[in-house]
């Protein structure tokens, strides 16, 4: 993989998107973020690696590979790793690839615990309250970064 790659990567409980609390999340599902992610990389000649995971320590190994294979970017929502995971944010330190990171919700109005957030001390930028829309900003930012230019 060259840097036309981009990671977006998933955290615990976005598996079950679409069903789960759809008066906050909405109902689009998880396939439908992964085509919606999809359409927005091929716009500008970009690919994804689309995974989700509720497991941390898969997360980070995910992380790890996206620099091994010499990926761009990272998206990620890390779900309900944002406010524990200090070996998530260690991870993208260690790699040094521009990451995105972004939630569904705006946790800054929800409840104070999903206040602060560890990945956001090492992303790139924040994108929170847009819906799953999110990713589609974050994919487009990150083609900026990368060089890509929208194709016709």
């Amino acid at each position: 993989m060259a840097k036309t790659t981009i990671y977006v990567l998933n955290g615990p409980n976005l598996n079950l998107l679409g069903t789960r609390e759809p008066e906050k999340y909405g109902r689009a599902t998880l396939a439908d973020v992964e085509k919606l992610c999809a359409e927005t990389a091929k716009r500008f000649g970009l690919d994804i690696v689309f995974r989700q995971s509720n497991r941390e320590g898969e997360l980070i190994d995910w992380i790890q590979e996206a620099h091994t294979k010499d990926a761009g970017a990272i998206v990620i929502n890390p779900a309900g790793y944002t406010t524990t995971s200090i070996a998530i944010m260690d991870a993208l330190l260690a790699v040094k690839l521009p990451a995105i990171e972004v939630h569904i919700t705006n946790i800054h109005t929800r409840e104070s615990f999903r206040h602060n957030s560890y990945i956001s001390k090492v992303a790139k930028a924040v994108i929170a309250g847009f819906g799953v829309d999110g990713y589609a900003l974050a994919i487009t930012g990150l083609a900026g970064l990368l060089g890509a230019r929208q194709k016709d």
